[in-house]
């Protein structure tokens, strides 16, 4: 604590900081000398399903029952469909796998679920299949051996029908590593891709054993295209041709970029779900969030007296920081959220109930104030850093059962509450030390006994 002076004007920095955000929705930092913004971000409060409403989609591997998924293939194919989701404007989706085969899709705030759950069943499955010497015409659903059989199925054809034929697909769209929309000089649009090192080593030796004969590019399993194969391609790039508008051109090299998924994935289930919180359980919840805070400052300041007024004020400045790392990670608050920041200000308090108590003992046995401060928190240090270990250890397997099992809620839980004990720590081993120092070094213990509880 030699250095108070400095840490005092680090504190008043990062209250200045935090209270530019907490009371902002956009934050916009210009460049001085080309009046072009340096940063500009939106930092208003994100709230969850269970308080704006929204979609709510359960999705699954459209594999057979006895085909391996692999944990990697789901991550993929999460990580695809948020990126697609966010191509479509919607903010503050949660996508989180839930055991082997389905992924748990929140969509808060969503006005047009159509749109989205229609985006999400267009999996832009890009298969390159092997025709032989038969075409087919463009718009033909098909069967190839790669994914599911469903697409290939006609419900209305006759019980005793031929089974479908099953073309072999060469490579999918995973060996795509670009995908632009282009125009030709007659007109007609059309995507150029390149692939990455491996398809063009399965491209280029198939197509070399396969001139003359019919490649088909089949999207969802629809052939939108059936080029033959005048010459060997070893480039390693090409072009998917096909009756493509500008919009259709490009919402395809879009889907394409942000990844084809490594495996089919179907729409199980989808529901619209009312704000069944909403406004009201908003308002209760930072109703009992500020009678919280009052009473825990109430009562530091009632029986610790002027330390307790010192920590009261830096327990305001734990929810100025908390909020402001909400606003900034972004963190997406549901009702759980919000609880578990309420919860985390009670914790808050742990660490300066401890060093406080501490105090006491120690100006009892005649110490100074200086050295009653440094013993009391190095001898209260043990226990805080124990007993917020343990709450960290417990967010921490929280969160992994809420990432693994697809439950948001116990994830948001987590998180807000894991945030709090971290800033809480900070704020009593650096916040509230500094202004203990700051103001009580000169005080003379004997001359004012009863403002320390003693």
């Amino acid at each position: 604590m030699r250095n108070k002076s400095f840490w005092l004007v680090v504190i008043v920095l990062l209250v200045a900081f935090s209270l530019w955000i907490d009371l902002s929705k956009n934050i916009e930092i210009l460049n001085p000398f080309t009046n072009q913004p340096l940063i500009s971000r939106d930092v208003d409060i994100k709230l969850g399903l269970d308080l704006r409403g929204g979609l709510q989609t359960l999705l699954e591997a459209d594999v057979p029952a006895d085909r391996v998924v692999t944990t990697e293939e789901m991550t993929n194919a999460r990580s695809i469909l948020e990126n697609r989701a966010n191509g479509l404007g919607v903010s503050e989706v949660v996508m989180q796998v839930a055991g082997n085969r389905r992924i748990v899709a929140e969509f808060p705030g969503v006005t047009n679920p159509e749109e989205v759950v229609s985006s999400l069943k267009q999996t832009a499955l890009l298969e390159f299949v092997d025709m032989g010497s038969t075409p087919i015409a463009e718009g033909t659903i098909i069967q190839t051996d790669f994914g599911s059989t469903a697409a290939a199925t006609d419900p209305n054809a006759p019980a005793d029908a031929a089974a479908p034929i099953v073309y072999h697909t060469v490579m999918t769209g995973t060996a795509l590593d670009t995908a632009t929309a282009t125009q030709s000089t007659t007109g007609q649009y059309a995507i150029s891709f390149t692939l990455t090192s491996d398809g063009s080593d399965v491209f280029g030796q198939y197509t070399s054993n396969n001139v003359g004969k019919y490649l088909a590019i089949v999207l969802d399993k629809q052939v939108i295209s059936t080029p033959v194969i005048q010459t060997a391609i070893t480039s390693g790039s090409g072009q998917i041709s096909g009756n493509f508008t500008l919009d259709s051109a490009n919402t395809l090299a879009v889907q394409l970029r942000s990844g084809a998924l490594p495996i089919p994935i179907k729409v199980v289930e989808s529901r619209t779900v009312g704000p069944t919180l909403g406004e009201e359980s908003i308002r209760k919840s930072t109703l009992a969030g500020i009678i919280g805070l009052v009473v825990v400052i109430l009562f530091m300041a009632l029986n610790y007296r002027l330390p307790g007024s010192i920590a009261a004020l830096a327990l305001v400045i734990y929810s100025l920081l908390s909020l402001m790392l909400f606003k900034l990670i972004p963190v997406v608050l549901t009702l759980p959220g919000i609880a578990g920041f309420i919860l985390s200000i009670g914790m808050a308090v742990d660490a300066n109930v401890l060093i406080f108590e501490r105090l006491k003992e120690e100006l009892r046995g005649g110490r100074n104030l200086r050295q009653a401060i440094d013993l009391a928190w190095s001898r209260a240090w043990p226990s805080i850093r124990d007993s917020n270990s343990s709450t960290l250890i417990t967010c921490l397997i929280l969160f992994i059962f809420g990432n693994t099992f697809g439950a948001s809620i116990v994830k948001g839980f987590s998180v807000t509450l894991a945030l709090g004990v971290v800033v809480s720590l900070f704020t009593a081993i650096l916040v509230t030390r500094t202004f203990l120092h700051t103001v009580l070094d000169n005080l003379k213990i004997g001359e004012h006994p009863s403002w320390f509880g003693l």
